[in-house]
């Protein structure tokens, strides 16, 4: 049985500097995390389908859309559900930790929640970029979108940051559920989420009060954002507010349980 945390022990530690964050850390989460090669293959290879499948459609593919066409919208648009597919699942791998009595270990160390949640967004970032890089060189050997170089790599740069956003609200339900429901509402989420920020049907087909509410979505700023250099017009800071907003919110509640998962569950 794991003995009871000894809190004025804990209290006399002494802190390390920025809570206990470094490169070790995060070299071994991301050694961790790539040991799992079904999560890996599984969030390069759907995002990729599903661009060959609607990216190459003749009858609206080759439609202009800003600078380039609408393949290349929805090149984005499929990286972005690739980007965030892999944050979300790296992040909700620590429902599995939690599981195992990890998440306790954790807690009598000097590791800061804060400094763990940084640890590991940076961790499904690299998960992420895998995902992304798949889905541009794939979209790129096929011939069919159309973008200026500089979109090229802007917007792979945008779509691959931007889902950091993702990464801390895989960790807050990760720590929030059990590991046997995380996977089933992540799923479920990232699919409203997707509908609703406009990533597979533009917002533009939604009736008013839709795209109204779909302006407060997690996926709604990230998704305006990412596709502003094709798109080109009027560049909107709520775009960015609604970043931020849910980022803060998705961190703060993954800081939070981390600090009170003390317990297997």
């Amino acid at each position: 049985m794991t003995p009871p945390l000894d809190a004025a022990a804990i209290e006399r530690r002494p802190v390390p500097p920025l809570g206990g964050f470094g490169p070790a850390i995060v070299r071994l989460e991301v050694r961790r995390l790539l040991r799992n090669r079904r999560t890996v293959i599984f969030t390069m290879v759907v995002p990729t389908i599903f661009f060959l499948i609607f990216g190459l459609n003749a009858s609206y593919g080759p439609h202009p859309v800003g600078s380039g066409n609408e393949s290349a919208a929805i090149l984005i648009s499929m990286a972005v559900y690739g980007a965030v597919l892999a944050t979300t699942t790296g992040g909700a791998m620590v429902s599995i930790e939690r599981a195992a009595g990890w998440s306790r270990q954790l807690r009598i160390t000097p590791l800061s929640p804060a400094a763990y949640v940084v640890a590991k967004m940076l961790t499904s970032l690299v998960l992420a970029a895998a995902a992304v890089g798949v889905v541009y060189v794939v979209g790129s050997a096929t011939g069919k979108p159309h973008m200026p170089v500089s979109v090229w790599v802007l917007t792979a740069l945008l779509v691959w940051v931007g889902s950091l956003l993702f990464a801390a609200f895989g960790l807050f339900v990760g720590y929030l559920l059990p590991s046997e429901n995380v996977m089933q509402l992540n799923g479920f989420a990232l699919m409203l989420f997707s509908f609703g920020g406009g990533l597979f049907i533009p917002l533009s087909q939604f009736a008013p009060l839709l795209r109204t509410l779909a302006a407060g979505t997690p996926l709604w700023g990230l998704n305006q954002l990412v596709h502003y250099p094709l798109a080109g017009g009027a560049f909107e800071w709520t775009w960015v507010a609604n970043i931020v907003v849910w980022l803060a919110l998705f961190s703060a509640g993954a800081a939070w349980r981390f600090s009170t998962a003390t317990a297997r569950v």
